[in-house]
């Protein structure tokens, strides 16, 4: 999940930043007393309320994909290996209904389909969300034909090392991965907390595969769909986890938010006006406490950039989400200097990691209470830092 969520920004995921040099500090001591006041949570949140977690929560962004082709059992297995308190999944369906887990229904850069002659004459152009997309579609292979597939590296530009598990996994379904969290809850004796977000759900709808009564029914069958059921539940769109609500489905839900002027696409259907900057006002804030306990905003919206990327003040988004009950899952942190602020990349590589530790303190300053990270490992350790003092 993330700002690429909306397809046309996929691909600046990647791309070579300007780097810089020096460093930022804001602030400390606030955002440390807020995280104690907050509690570091008990073990792994095993009473299954997510107020038990530690705090600032370790989220591995659609597992370890720093390390492993993202959403695979691989990623998945690293992540939880490897400090993540909670584990994300992004689901789409196939053409026969069933939700796999894959960050878009384009398939394109994360699966060998386009190298496989058999699908050849499948490729094709879709609008999803308003945007135009060119390659391979989820909904229009069935989960037999997906299964084929194999999956790879999604930006191995930048990550070169994680080439190396190229074809080692399939597509995972949203099922195996519930009864692969279950099978390592048993092991470790206690349940495995998850972070499943649903993907162009109004798309969808209007295609006739509605993701929401499909999720519902797995997460009742795995007894995930109660209050205290170690699941989160997210989305961009405020309709997808309104419905959710109407089904009976009472996990602790997170609205994702992308740029300022930026629309959920449930809204633009709607003709609604709202952008994300009236969301997260207070009176916007007010009203999504009606539907979730959390946001999930992408972190300029916590630490704006300048024009030359660097961090600048922090915006009153945590105190102002925070006064309206809601907490913040903001995303998303990366090791390598590529996605880091200009402050905090070292040398010219775009490619290797920079100051990772003193971007992450700077973002556990402001009182956040969780992170989306690529790297769970290196938000762990930032995080027993943090909480040290």
């Amino acid at each position: 999940m993330e700002q690429e969520h909306r397809p046309g920004r996929r691909t600046l995921l990647g791309a070579a930043a300007a780097l810089g040099t020096g460093a930022v500090v804001l602030g400390g001591g606030a955002g440390q007393a807020s995280a104690a006041s907050r509690g570091t949570g008990h073990g792994h949140g095993d009473s299954g309320s997510y107020k038990d977690l530690p705090v600032p929560t370790v989220i591995g962004h659609r597992g370890g994909s720093g390390y492993r082709p993202e959403h695979t059992l691989g990623s998945y297995q690293f992540a939880l290996d490897n400090g993540a308190d909670v584990i994300e999944q992004d689901v789409v369906p196939t053409k026969d209904g069933h939700l796999v887990c894959r960050h878009e229904n384009d398939i394109t850069g994360t699966t060998d389909v386009a190298s496989r002659p058999e699908f050849a004459s499948r490729k094709t152009t879709k609008t999803v969300d308003g945007e135009a997309h060119t390659g391979w579609f989820t909904e229009d292979f069935t989960l037999a034909e997906l299964k084929t597939l194999r999956a790879k590296e999604r930006i191995p530009g930048t990550r070169g090392h994680n080439t190396l598990y190229d074809g080692r996994w399939q597509v995972p379904t949203l099922e195996e991965v519930l009864k692969w969290a279950d099978e390592q809850g048993r092991k470790r004796g206690h349940r495995i907390w998850l972070h499943i977000e649903t993907k162009h759900p109004t798309y969808f709808r209007k295609a006739g595969l509605g993701l929401e009564e499909r999720l519902a029914k797995l997460l009742r069958r795995y007894r995930r769909s109660g209050r205290n059921s170690h699941t989160f539940l997210q989305s961009f769109e405020p309709g997808s986890l309104q419905r959710l609500n109407r089904l009976g489905v009472d996990c602790p839900k997170v609205l994702l938010l992308d740029d300022l002027n930026t629309r959920p696409w449930d809204f633009v259907e709607a003709k609604d006006p709202r952008t994300v900057a009236d969301l997260i006002t207070p009176k916007g804030l007010k009203w999504v406490s009606g539907f979730a306990q959390g946001i999930g905003p992408w972190l300029n919206l916590i630490i704006p950039r300048d024009k030359n990327d660097r961090l600048t003040k922090p915006t009153t988004l945590v105190r102002d989400a925070h006064a309206a009950g809601l907490i913040l899952h903001p995303y998303t942190m990366r090791n390598e200097n590529t996605f880091l602020p200009a402050d905090f990349r070292r040398g010219t590589d775009p490619n290797a990691y920079g100051d990772v530790f003193g971007a992450f303190k700077t973002y556990f300053a402001t009182g956040i209470d969780g992170i989306f990270s690529d790297n769970c490992d290196t938000a762990a350790l930032a995080r027993a830092d943090f909480v040290k003092g």
